[in-house]
């Protein structure tokens, strides 16, 4: 059985609600990622959001915004989704297709231990199953 723990990328780099979006930016830009999640100040480990390069510019930017101004917490939506370390890779697949998400984080014993992306997926899946997950993730809907 392959697992989530299996296919993720290990690591986890936090930023918190109170943190600028131009902190995020150059911590995305100095570790190459896409995305970061988004402690709480008080428990930094509780998840309470991600923070994409695509957000800070369509939630920030794109509105006038200064990223030196704006905060995580002014731009982080919803319950973020996330994954059991343990959970097959199966479950990884629905929790990504059934909420479109093309990032997860991946939590063991409570604190998120590294992060599945579309990249992950494509070097561990067949392409056809790869090609099902990218359908589902991208169908107009």
């Amino acid at each position: 059985m392959t697992t989530a723990k299996d296919i993720m990328n290990p690591g986890a780099h936090w930023i918190t609600r109170s943190d600028t979006l131009e902190h995020a930016a150059r911590m995305m830009r100095e570790l190459n990622l896409g995305a970061l999640p988004v402690g709480d100040e008080a428990h930094e480990e509780r998840l309470c959001g991600i923070i994409t390069d695509r957000d800070i510019v369509v939630k920030c930017v794109a509105d006038g915004r200064s990223p030196a101004d704006c905060r995580a917490s002014d731009i982080i939506e919803g319950t973020p989704r996330w994954i059991d370390a343990d959970a097959d890779i199966s479950d990884v697949l629905n929790e990504m297709e059934s909420h479109r998400i093309r990032r997860l984080p991946v939590i063991e014993n409570k604190r998120m231990v590294g992060m599945i992306s579309e990249a992950d997926l494509a070097r561990h899946l067949p392409d056809r199953q790869f090609a099902e997950f990218a359908d589902h993730v991208y169908a107009a809907g």
